[in-house]
């Protein structure tokens, strides 16, 4: 049996994962699988042009012992989306999550136990298998998805992290893939990540890829900033929407705080009061420090190194709905029967 209390962020083999192909202009039935490998053609397009697209989503136990699976029906718009600019056959939503509630059921014993912080992670995968050499979209598609449990992002309790900007690196083009969310995206990013570790930091806080002057994602996260009763959220093409981002932002106006999506300038670093980095594993880590290696100026965010009280609310709060401890009133749990 596993340790719930000691699971970390990585890959646990569970009993089952499912499949679908797109073969001859149509998407074939779910398939049940009980390999953790794929059989691919060595030309598969997706191994040599990066025709793949992906999602992460959770589910939960929940207070009452009902399963939670946390806004799938938006993880599934965002797989179409993603499918669609990279010229895949998009799996249809009402497909999507019945693959979803069909995975989770069968791997029900990896689901961590409530008050465990733990959670079954669940990864969609869409990958162009079509054996071709030259540059061109592939014919025959599959879908895999697969769960894994996870432990809690914050293992030492919920403190902020300090992150850094440098002008050196680009996690996107400016009209590129930094809306949908495909592997290159990340691929991109691991360089500028490790440099930031190595630097001290936890993460690279990107710049707009065009300019320089606005602030862009956090790492693989979307960033935020709160000041004067409003959160404020970076707008760009080249930003992938969070589903989180979208969650925080809904009760952020639910508190009675407004909300703005906009471009955020770099100077106004230094107004905000609290700022944080949102996504699914994390769904938000608070920042307490900001520091622009290139111009040698830093944003203290929190002065005395704790979460402030507007993103330990939201976080407390996205936690209690996805555990069933809170009325889910903008109905964004699936619960498994």
């Amino acid at each position: 049996m596993l340790n719930w209390s000691q699971l970390s962020f990585s890959y646990i083999p569970t009993d089952y994962n499912v499949r679908c192909t797109f073969k001859d202009g149509k998407w074939g039935d779910i398939e049940v699988s009980d390999s953790a490998y794929i059989p691919m053609h060595m030309a598969a397009v997706c191994l040599h042009y990066g025709q793949e697209a992906f999602e992460g989503l959770k589910a939960f136990r929940g207070k009452d012992g009902k399963i939670r699976i946390f806004r799938m029906d938006e993880n599934a718009k965002r797989f179409v989306r993603s499918a669609e600019k990279m010229l895949m056959a998009p799996l249809p939503v009402e497909k999507f999550c019945e693959m979803v509630k069909k995975v989770v059921k069968l791997n029900e014993r990896f689901i961590p136990p409530y008050g465990s912080g733990a959670s079954l992670y669940i990864r969609p995968l869409e990958i162009g298998v079509s054996p071709k050499v030259g540059v061109s979209s592939s014919d025959e598609f599959l879908v895999v998805i697969f769960v894994t449990p996870v432990g809690p992002y914050f293992k030492a309790g919920f403190k902020p992290i300090k992150v850094c900007i440098s002008r050196d690196y680009d996690r996107v083009p400016p009209k590129g893939t930094g809306s949908i969310k495909v592997g290159g995206n990340y691929g991109a990013s691991l360089e500028a990540g490790e440099k930031a570790h190595e630097w001290g930091y936890s993460n690279l806080l990107y710049l707009d890829p065009q300019e320089k002057k606005y602030i862009d994602e956090c790492g693989a996260a979307n960033f935020y900033g709160i000041k004067n009763n409003t959160y404020v959220t970076p707008a760009s093409e080249s930003i992938l929407p969070s589903i989180t981002n979208m969650s925080l932002q809904q009760l952020v106006k639910d508190m009675g705080m407004n909300v703005e999506r906009r471009q955020v300038p770099i100077e106004e670093l230094s107004e905000f009061e609290e700022a944080g980095a949102c996504g699914t594993a994390a769904v938000c880590s608070p920042i307490s420090q900001i520091d622009d290696i290139d111009t040698g100026i830093s944003y203290v965010i929190s002065k005395d190194g704790e979460p402030g009280p507007i993103t330990t609310k939201l976080y407390n709060r996205i936690r209690a709905i996805q555990l069933g401890e809170e009325p889910d009133i903008h109905n964004w749990c699936v619960i498994l029967e």
